[in-house]
């Protein structure tokens, strides 16, 4: 960790955001973030990305959520680079997960698929960007769930419940960046 960290604080502002960017997707946030340097240890770079994504706005907040896949998809809206898709593909293993040696359990886990994709796209026409859950540890089921009773926000608290699972992903991914 102390490595990644010493050797981030030591590289010129534009290459240090490109490489803390996978990490959140939003360039005001890295930029914000490198501008922060040097950052001693795990907590204060935790605790200053939060500051500096709280006090992003929108524009700054909708740019982070193009950087990911749609749950259960592979490709993002906007790439930033190798690590973040291999990221999110880790962080959603939930969707293709699960037991397949039954063919009931096969088509339990299609079906939750199918209708996972279904509301991705009613998300997506009720709130014009894609659905942002912090998918680590979740099932298909879970994250279908969760979809469907944040569809029943009103579309300044769901901006806010995808700001904070963006924040909640971002931990996530600078955590396992410091451990590169």
């Amino acid at each position: 960790m102390v490595d990644t960290l010493t050797r981030w604080n030591r590289l010129p502002a534009a290459d240090a955001e490109n490489e803390i960017l996978p990490c959140c997707g939003s360039r005001a946030w890295a930029r914000g973030l490198a501008s922060r340097r040097p950052i001693a240890g795990e907590a204060s770079l935790l605790a200053f990305s939060d500051e500096t994504w709280r006090a992003l706005g929108e524009t700054d907040w909708l740019e982070a959520f193009r950087s990911h896949p749609r749950i259960g998809e592979t490709r993002a809206e906007l790439a930033v680079g190798e690590r973040s898709s291999a990221w999110s593909a880790q962080e959603q293993s939930g969707v293709s997960g699960g037991v397949h040696n039954e063919a009931e359990a096969h088509s339990e886990a299609d079906a939750v698929k199918i209708a996972l994709a279904a509301a991705n796209r009613d998300y997506e026409k009720r709130f014009g960007r894609i659905f942002i859950v912090c998918a680590t540890g979740k099932s298909a089921a879970e994250m279908l769930a969760i979809l469907r009773r944040r569809m029943q926000n009103s579309a300044a608290a769901e901006l806010l419940e995808a700001a904070e699972q963006q924040r909640r992903i971002t931990q996530i991914r600078l955590r396992k960046w410091l451990t590169t």
